[in-house]
C-alpha cells in the first residue's frame, strides 16, 4: 500500500471538497422545505444536479486534455464554490435548479479527475482498497459535515458561507502538495460502447448505484422529515446511512482484492436490496428502527460504486483511466437522472 503515499494530498482535498458537496445536498432539502418548496420541486433540483452531472461527464475529458488534472480541478472547484454562495443570495426554485445543474457539471468533472488520478497511481492488487479509502474519506467527510447544520442552522447565511469555504480550501492541498499529477489523456473521445465492452458488469453496476444512492441522498431528508423527525434526527438519519457505508468499505475492498469481485458485488447488492425493502415495509415511523435499518442499507449500498469501478479499472490499459472513470460517472448519472 506504499503506492497511496503520493496520493495523500489528493485524498485530503477530496475530504474537504466532498464534505462541502454532501452538506449542500442535505441543506438544500431542509432549506427548500423551510422556504416552502414542495417535495417534487426539491426532487427536481436533484434531477437538475444529475443532468448537469451527465453533461460534465461528457465534457471533462476535453478539459483534462486541454489543461491537465490540477488546473481542471481548480477551475471546477472555484465555480462550484461561487454557485454555493449564489444559492443563499437568490432564494428561488428556478435559480436553485440552475445552480444545482452547474454544480452537477462541476462535481462530475471533479469526481472524474480524482478517481482517474487515484486509479492511475495504483495496481490491480491494491485498487479496491485504495478506492475504499477514498470512499471512506468521502463518507466520513460527508457524515461529519452534516452536523454543522444543527450547530449553525439551515436558515441563515453562515452555513452557505462554510460550504463555500470548504470547497475553496480543497484547492490548497492539490495546488501546493501534490506531485503525482498524471499526464493528460491523449484520447478525448468518450466512447461508451468501448467502456461497456471492457466491463459490462461495472457499467451496469454504476447505473444501478446511480438510481439508488442518488435517490437516497436527495430525498432521504424529506422522507425523514415527513415521518415526523426533528432537524437533528433528520441529520442523524442521513448520517447513519452514510456512516454505515464507511465502516464496511475497506473490508469489502480487501475481500474483493483477494476474491472474485463479481461474487462480492452480487452478495453486497443482495444485502442492500433486503435492507431497502425492510426500510419500506418494516421501519414505519419508529426513529430508532429507521436508524438501524438505514445503517444496514448504507453499509451495503454505499460501497457498490467502488466495487463496480474497481472491476472496470482492473481491465483498463495505460492511458484509459480518464476514459473509464468519465464513462462510469456518466453511467452513474444515467441512473441518477
Amino acid at each position: 500500500m506504499s503506492s497511496i503515499r503520493p496520493l495523500i494530498p489528493l485524498l485530503i482535498a477530496a475530504g474537504i471538497l466532498l464534505g462541502g458537496n454532501g452538506l449542500q445536498g442535505t441543506l438544500i432539502a431542509l432549506r427548500g422545505a423551510q422556504e416552502g418548496f414542495s417535495a417534487p420541486v426539491i426532487g427536481l433540483m436533484g434531477t437538475f444536479y444529475f443532468a448537469g452531472f451527465l453533461l460534465g461527464c461528457l465534457a471533462v475529458t476535453r478539459i483534462l486534455k486541454a489543461v491537465g488534472h490540477v488546473r481542471t480541478f481548480s477551475a471546477l472547484a472555484a465555480t462550484a464554490s461561487a454557485g454555493t454562495l449564489l444559492l443563499v443570495l437568490v432564494i428561488d426554485p428556478i435559480m436553485w435548479c440552475a445552480v444545482r445543474f452547474a454544480g452537477g457539471f462541476c462535481f462530475a468533472g471533479l469526481f472524474t479527475v480524482m478517481e482517474a488520478w487515484l486509479n492511475s497511481g495504483v495496481t490491480n492488487k491494491d485498487r479496491a482498497r485504495v478506492l475504499a479509502i477514498y470512499r471512506m474519506v468521502d463518507i466520513g467527510s460527508v457524515t461529519s459535515a452534516q452536523f454543522l447544520i444543527p450547530i449553525f442552522g439551515a436558515g441563515g447565511f453562515a452555513i452557505f458561507a462554510i460550504m463555500s469555504m470548504m470547497i475553496t480550501l480543497s484547492l490548497v492541498p492539490v495546488s501546493l502538495g501534490d506531485r503525482s499529477n498524471p499526464t493528460p489523456p491523449e484520447d478525448v473521445k468518450l466512447d461508451l460502447p468501448r467502456v461497456w465492452r471492457i466491463s459490462p458488469l461495472g457499467s451496469i453496476g454504476c447505473i444501478a448505484v446511480g438510481v439508488t444512492n442518488s435517490a437516497f441522498r436527495t430525498l432521504s431528508p424529506v422522507y425523514a422529515e415527513q415521518i415526523g423527525m426533528s432537524v437533528a434526527d433528520v441529520v442523524t438519519f442521513v448520517s447513519v446511512g452514510i456512516f454505515g457505508g464507511a465502516l464496511i468499505q475497506y473490508p469489502l475492498g480487501y475481500l474483493s482484492d483477494r476474491r472474485d469481485r463479481r461474487s462480492v458485488l452480487l452478495a453486497t447488492t443482495c444485502c442492500a436490496m433486503v435492507a431497502a425493502l425492510a426500510l419500506v415495509f418494516v421501519a414505519g415511523a419508529d426513529p430508532f428502527l429507521n436508524f438501524v435499518i438505514v445503517f444496514i442499507f448504507g453499509s451495503f449500498a454505499m460501497p457498490l460504486f467502488s466495487l463496480s469501478a474497481a472491476h472496470a479499472n482492473d481491465r483498463a490499459d495505460k492511458g484509459e483511466f480518464v476514459l473509464i472513470n468519465a464513462a462510469l460517472m456518466l453511467f452513474y448519472s444515467f441512473g441518477a437522472v
